[in-house]
C-alpha cells in the first residue's frame, strides 16, 4: 500500500472540489454497501452532478438503504411519525430519492449488484443497470468498471498522538478494492467521511490514517445511523426458526440473515439454550421432532449450548448480539491451523496451555515456525509477550535462543519455557458488514473495546468463502450451518432467492452462492434454505413445480425448511427429493404439484403423499402453537420492536384493510361503506383517523378507506 499524508477537510464541498480537480470529470465512484455509505459526501457530489451536465457520475455500489414511505396515501399517513421518530436525523440518499420517482438525470448513472428486496421492481432504469455478481466478486467488478473514487464513513480515535480509523460497518470490499486500485496505477482517491456514532471496531477493520487521501471530519456529518425497524415474526416464521434451530449443532459454526426469519432462529435458539424442555416440546408440536429425528440426531441437536457457537457471517446482524449477550455466542477461534485442529479435537485447552500441544503440533506436521507463525501465535498468547523471533531462532526473555524447529527436542523445552498460560484474542465471529436496529448499534457503542474485539469484521472473501486459507478455516467453520432465504424451490432442488422470470431482480445473489458452495466444500458442513410455503399475498406456492429463474442450482441441493418440516435433499435422487418437498408443500398445493411431478415421469404412477403431510395448514401450525403463546413463548417481536402500541394495532388493521379491499368486488366495498360509513367513530378511534387523515374524508375512496379501518380496529379490539 503507498504511504500518504490525508488531507483533513472540514466542508464536504471542498472535497468535491478536490476530486474534481484531481479526478476529473468522469468519476467512477465505489461506494460500500448498506450503512457505510458517506450520505453528506455522495449528495453533495451528486448535487455537483446535477448542476453541471458535463460531469459524468457513475455510482458503483449496492443496498442503497431509504426510509420507509408508503405505497398509499393512507400508508405513508400511518408510516410518517414513525419515520419521523425512527429515523430522526437519519440523511436521506438524494440519488435513491432521484431514482424512485424516474428524475435521475443523464449524466448521473447508478449500478447496484443488490436492491433492498423488492424496492426496484418496478424501476425499469435501476433493472436496466443492475449487475449481477457474487459478493466476492464485487471488488473486481466495481475495479473493473473504472473505479477512481472509494469513499465510506468511518470512526476514528488516537492512540499515542497517532489517529486509527475503523472501518467499522463495512471492511467488506474497502481494503480488497483499494488494493486492487493500488496495483493497477490507475489514479483515484480514497476518501473518508468521519461518523463518530459508529462503533469502533478493531482487528481487520482497523487501519492507519495512510490509508485515505482525503478526509473529511466536520461534526455535522456525525449522524444517526440508519436503522432497520423490526418486522413481526409471524406463525410460518416460527415454525421455520423451530426447524432451523434443531440443526445447529453444539460447538457448531452459524450464518443467518437479516429478517424476521432470522429473528425466529435466534428466538428459537435461545429457548433451546435457557428452557429446553418446551423447547423439545414445541419441536414436537410442530412436528418436525417426529419427522425429522434422524437428520436432526446427525448433524444438530435439541439441547443446551455446553460449548457454544462461532459465527461466520457476511452480515453481523442483531440477532448474533442477542446470541452473544445469552451466552450462546462464546465459541472462540484462533488464526493457527495447527492450534485451531488441536483445539477441535480436544488436545489443546485455550484456558489452560501444557507444553504437550509443541508435541501435538509436531504429530501434525509442524516444524519449522515461521515469523508470521511466530507473529500469530504470540497475538494469541502461545508465546509470552517477552519472548522474541530474530532470524529463525526463539528467543526465551533470558536471552537463551533456540532454532524455531518443534521437531528438535531442544528447541522445544526451549519453547515450553516461553509458552503462556492460556490463549488469548480469540473470536466468536467473523463478518463482512453490520445493518440493524438502533438498539444494536447502542448495544455495540455500550459493549469495551476488549467485548468489541471478540468480533472481527473483515472482507467478504475471507468469510464467503474458503480461497484465502482454507485449512485455517475448515477448522475454524466445523459444524457450520449456512442458513439462508430463498423465494421459492422447484422439485428438482433448486433454489429462487434474488428474481423473477421475467428477468426483473428482486434483490440480488448477494453472498448466498458463495455459502451455499462452501457447505459443500466442508466436511461437515451443511446448507439450509428457508422458504415459506405460501405467499402471503395470495396465498400461492412456493413450492412449485419448475421456474424460469434459479439462483442456487438443483446439483447444489441440500437442506430446505418450510414452516411445515425440513427437506434433506443431498445426495438424493430427484425422485425422493420431489417427494421430499411435496411433503413439505401447503397441503392445498400437493395435489397439482404431485400430478405435474408424476406427469414429467419424475414420481412413480400411483405414489400417494404419506398421511402425516396431509395436513400441511396454517390452521394446524395456529392450533400447535396456541399453548405455548399463551404461556408468553414465541411473541411477534421476539428481539425488540420500534413500534408504539398504537402502531402495532393500526398496522394489523391496516393490512385487514388492504386484504380486503383487494378480495372484495368494488360494489360491495361501496355497499359496505353506504350501510356502515356514516357511523359516528368511537371515541377512543378517533385519534387514529385523525393520525390516517380519515376523520372527514374528503373522498369516496377515503370514505370506503375509513368504514373498513373503523371495522378491522373494532375487530382488532
Amino acid at each position: 500500500m503507498r504511504v500518504t499524508t490525508p488531507v483533513v477537510h472540514h466542508t464536504v464541498d471542498t472535497v468535491v472540489d478536490e476530486i474534481l480537480r484531481r479526478i476529473g470529470k468522469d468519476i467512477r465512484l465505489g461506494l460500500s454497501l448498506g450503512l457505510g455509505k458517506p450520505v453528506e459526501l455522495v449528495n453533495a457530489l451528486y448535487r455537483r452532478a446535477c448542476a453541471d451536465p458535463s460531469i459524468k457520475l457513475t455510482i458503483l455500489s449496492a443496498l442503497s438503504l431509504e426510509k420507509p414511505s408508503g405505497a398509499s396515501p393512507l400508508e405513508r399517513a400511518f408510516l410518517q411519525p414513525f419515520v419521523d421518530r425512527v429515523f430522526a436525523g437519519v440523511p436521506d440518499l438524494e440519488y435513491v430519492r432521484a431514482q424512485r420517482d424516474g428524475s435521475l438525470p443523464a449524466n448521473v448513472e447508478v449500478c447496484e449488484f443488490f436492491f433492498r428486496p423488492g424496492s426496484m421492481l418496478g424501476n425499469a432504469r435501476a433493472q436496466q443497470n443492475y449487475i449481477s455478481t457474487n459478493y466476492t466478486f464485487a471488488a473486481r467488478d466495481v475495479f473493473d468498471r473504472g473505479c477512481n473514487v472509494v469513499t465510506q464513513i468511518v470512526c476514528k480515535r488516537v492512540v499515542d498522538g497517532r489517529t486509527f480509523f475503523s472501518l467499522s460497518c463495512n471492511p467488506d470490499t474497502s481494503l480488497e478494492l483499494a488494493q486492487r486500485l493500488e496495483e493497477s496505477g490507475r489514479p483515484y482517491l480514497a476518501i473518508a467521511e468521519i461518523n463518530q456514532n459508529l462503533p469502533y471496531m478493531a482487528n481487520d477493520a482497523e487501519v492507519p490514517d495512510t490509508l485515505f487521501d482525503l478526509v473529511i471530519d466536520d461534526p455535522s456529518c456525525t449522524t444517526p445511523l440508519f436503522s432497520t425497524p423490526k418486522m413481526p415474526v409471524t406463525t410460518p416464521d416460527v415454525m421455520i426458526g423451530l426447524a432451523a434451530s434443531a440443526l445447529v449443532r453444539d460447538g457448531g459454526t452459524l450464518q443467518i440473515g437479516i429478517g424476521s426469519l432470522g429473528d425466529a432462529i435466534v428466538d428459537a435458539l435461545k429457548l433451546r439454550d435457557a428452557d429446553t424442555a418446551s423447547y423439545r416440546d414445541a419441536l414436537a408440536a410442530s412436528g418436525v421432532a417426529r419427522d425429522s429425528a434422524e437428520l436432526i440426531e446427525a448433524i444438530g441437536g435439541t439441547g443446551p449450548f455446553e460449548q457454544g457457537l462461532y459465527g461466520a457471517t457476511e452480515m453481523f446482524v442483531d440477532g448474533f448480539w442477542h446470541l452473544l449477550r445469552a451466552g450462546i455466542l462464546r465459541r472462540r477461534v484462533y488464526d493457527f491451523w495447527a492450534l485451531q485442529q488441536l483445539i477441535n479435537d480436544g488436545r489443546c485447552k485455550p484456558e489452560a496451555l501444557d507444553p504437550v500441544v509443541l508435541e501435538h503440533m509436531e504429530s501434525l506436521g509442524v516444524r519449522v515456525i515461521r515469523t508470521q507463525d511466530f507473529e500469530c501465535l504470540q497475538h494469541h498468547g502461545f508465546f509470552t509477550d517477552d519472548t522474541r523471533y530474530q532470524h529463525g531462532y526463539i528467543v526465551a526473555p533470558d536471552g537463551e535462543r533456540a532454532v524455531a524447529n518443534v521437531a528438535d527436542p531442544t528447541a522445544r523445552a526451549l519453547m515450553a519455557r516461553c509458552m503462556g498460560t492460556a490463549l488469548r484474542r480469540g473470536i466468536v465471529l467473523h463478518g463482512g458488514f453490520f445493518l440493524g436496529p438502533r438498539a444494536f448499534y447502542d448495544g455495540l457503542n455500550a459493549m469495551t473495546q476488549a467485548e468489541r474485539d471478540a468480533i472481527c469484521m473483515t472482507g467478504v472473501n475471507k468469510i464467503n468463502q474458503l480461497d484465502v486459507n482454507p485449512r485455517l478455516y475448515q477448522h475454524q467453520r466445523r459444524d457450520a450451518r449456512f442458513i439462508n432465504t430463498g423465494m421459492m424451490a422447484m422439485l428438482s432442488g433448486a433454489v429462487v432467492s434474488d428474481g423473477l422470470d421475467d428477468l426483473r431482480v428482486v434483490s440480488g445473489v448477494g453472498g448466498q452462492y458463495n455459502f451455499v458452495a462452501m457447505a459443500h466444500q466442508l466436511r461437515d458442513g451443511r446448507s439450509i434454505l428457508l422458504v415459506r410455503a405460501v405467499r402471503d399475498t395470495n396465498g400461492d406456492s412456493n413450492i412449485v413445480f419448475n421456474y424460469g429463474h434459479t439462483t442456487i442450482p438443483r446439483h447444489l441441493r441440500d437442506i430446505v425448511i418450510t414452516e411445515y418440516g425440513i427437506a434433506q435433499l443431498r445426495g438424493r435422487s430427484d425422485s425422493e427429493v420431489a417427494k421430499a418437498l411435496i411433503n413439505i408443500a401447503d397441503s392445498r398445493h400437493q395435489p397439482s404439484l404431485l400430478a405435474r411431478a408424476q406427469q414429467a415421469g419424475k414420481i412413480e404412477r400411483g405414489y400417494q403423499v404419506p398421511e402425516r403431510h396431509r395436513n400441511n395448514t396454517p390452521e394446524r401450525l395456529e392450533a400447535a402453537l396456541a399453548p405455548f403463546r399463551a404461556r408468553g413463548l414465541f411473541p411477534a417481536f421476539p428481539l425488540g420492536c420500534d413500534f408504539t402500541d398504537e402502531e402495532l394495532m393500526l398496522a394489523k388493521a391496516l393490512k385487514a384493510v388492504k386484504a380486503r379491499a383487494e378480495s372484495t368486488p368494488k360494489w360491495k366495498l361501496l355497499l359496505t361503506h353506504l350501510l356502515h360509513g356514516r357511523r359516528e367513530a368511537p371515541t377512543e378511534m378517533r385519534h387514529h383517523l385523525r393520525r390516517l387523515n380519515l376523520e372527514a374524508p374528503k373522498t369516496l375512496q377515503d370514505g370506503i378507506a375509513r368504514t373498513l379501518l373503523l371495522q378491522a380496529l373494532a375487530g382488532t379490539a
